[in-house]
């Protein structure tokens, strides 16, 4: 992922809006202005998730949708044609703070980097950067959900094992990750989950906190990954069974919209 940072239903749209344009007016895609006035009846954060994710479901995953780098400029890019697993929750989760179109690009930025500021070394690459965000609008629960078998690693993000740095130009931050382990996983803690929670698969690897994210959604009796699958056949945002699909991994870190 954090090398990893990267056709719906409402059709096909890509803005790049370049820092400091002041061009706020292109705030959503064609087709999407409507979403905000939609969702104003729903209060509650995890259902506006759900409803405003479920819009993405059958988009294509392309990796590097952000571009940038330490060397050229940051633009602010909205894409909602192709997605990878963190910009479909970066715009699941500007969408959902959005009271109307307009105010989307301003959230957006509010969303994906640090203190208002668009560029390459303020961009939020980590996945617990959200709930270190000084806003509050997305907690780390992952110590509510796993309970005692909740298990903690000190990382320092952004640095290999070797020492070099994932992402040159980006600092590195030392960090305590909260997981619970793959063993711990049973329908208990499962239970725990709520729709719209966001979810991380937990890795062990050197500079990382997690290598996959997506969404937990309830259908019924049902519990569901709702997430931008790289993998073939799919490559594009799909449900997953989320028992299945966590079978064999180190364990998950959960955010909860707030």
């Amino acid at each position: 992922m954090s090398g990893w940072r990267r056709l719906g239903g409402l059709g096909l749209a890509v803005l790049l809006l370049t820092a400091g344009s002041g061009r706020a007016d292109l705030g959503l895609p064609a087709g999407w202005e409507q979403v905000p006035a939609e969702l104003a009846a729903l209060t509650e954060p995890g259902e506006r998730v759900v409803k405003i994710s479920a819009k993405f479901l059958g988009t294509p995953y392309q990796e590097n949708t952000l571009g940038g780098g330490s060397e050229r400029a940051e633009q602010l890019t909205v894409r909602f044609d192709a997605v990878d697993c963190f910009t479909f929750l970066d715009n699941v989760e500007a969408l959902r703070r959005s009271a109307d179109a307009g105010e989307f690009r301003a959230r957006l930025v509010e969303v994906r980097y640090r203190d208002g500021t668009i560029g390459w070394g303020q961009r939020r690459h980590f996945f617990t950067d959200w709930a270190s965000a000084p806003e509050g609008r997305v907690a780390d629960v992952t110590a509510e959900v796993g309970g005692p078998r909740t298990r903690q690693a000190l990382k320092q993000l952004n640095r290999k094992a070797d020492g070099t740095l994932l992402l040159p130009g980006v600092a590195v931050q030392e960090r305590t990750i909260r997981y619970i382990p793959g063993d711990a996983l049973d329908l208990g803690v499962l239970s725990r989950l709520r729709s719209g929670d966001y979810v991380g698969i937990y890795t062990p690897a050197a500079g990382l906190d997690v290598s996959h994210v997506g969404l937990a959604v309830r259908q019924g009796d049902r519990l569901l990954l709702r997430h931008a699958a790289s993998r073939s056949p799919e490559r594009r945002v799909v449900d997953s069974d989320l028992a299945a699909y966590l079978a064999g991994k180190p364990g998950i870190v959960v955010l909860r919209p707030r």
